[in-house]
């Protein structure tokens, strides 16, 4: 294993390839996954997306799929949000988007800014309107503490990044954004160091 510092340039395409080829088999479902990701088709799908980004806030990944697995068995056997989660403010949020879905759903399909109108919803804010957009086909990236700290070390923003590096690959915005916040999480890169171990 080789170790760079970003602080001696910005992270290549041949890199990127690099790092996808380091995380293995999860980089691969990483990348179907998001390549494929399209605009939820029907009000129900949108509404669980939301949940799950919400859930997702401020979450370890594994604890958010647990807090995810009760919230969407409450739904499903019709019983309040509230009983699946604890957090007052997060159930409220998605017990709303819940029981507005059609509604919520059609305002995504007119909105003309979709990013404007995701940060609307309740509990989704100025970052996790990214996470949603992505998670709706919307091509971005999301300005997370991972994306950020790489973005820093190029002197660039995290959207001028990732798209940089879609643009010398082929991949989505979205698409790079996943790949190096996946590296960030598994160690491939130190985001707060600035180090790309490959």
């Amino acid at each position: 294993m080789t170790a760079r510092s970003l602080r001696d340039g910005p992270i290549t395409a041949d890199e990127l390839r690099a790092i996808l080829a380091a995380l293995g088999e999860q980089g691969r479902e990483d990348v179907e996954w998001s390549e494929a990701v399209s605009l939820p088709e029907t009000a129900e799908a949108f509404a669980l997306e939301a949940i799950w980004v919400i859930c997702n806030s401020g979450m370890k990944h594994s604890v958010a799929r647990l807090i995810e697995g009760r919230v969407m068995a409450a739904i499903r056997e019709g019983r309040p949000v509230s009983e699946a989660f604890g957090h007052k403010g997060k159930s409220a949020a998605m017990q709303t988007i819940w029981d507005g879905r059609e509604g919520y759903f059609q305002g995504l399909l007119s909105a003309d800014d979709r990013l404007a109108f995701l940060e609307s919803l309740p509990w989704i804010g100025a970052i996790t309107k990214f996470h949603l957009a992505k998670n709706c086909g919307v091509d971005c990236a999301k300005p997370d503490v991972h994306l950020q700290r790489l973005a820093a070390f190029d002197n660039d923003d995290c959207q001028s990044l990732c798209a940089r590096l879609a643009a010398a690959t082929g991949y989505r915005v979205a698409t790079v954004d996943l790949i190096l916040w996946r590296a960030c999480a598994t160690g491939v890169i130190d985001s707060r160091a600035g180090v790309l171990k490959l």
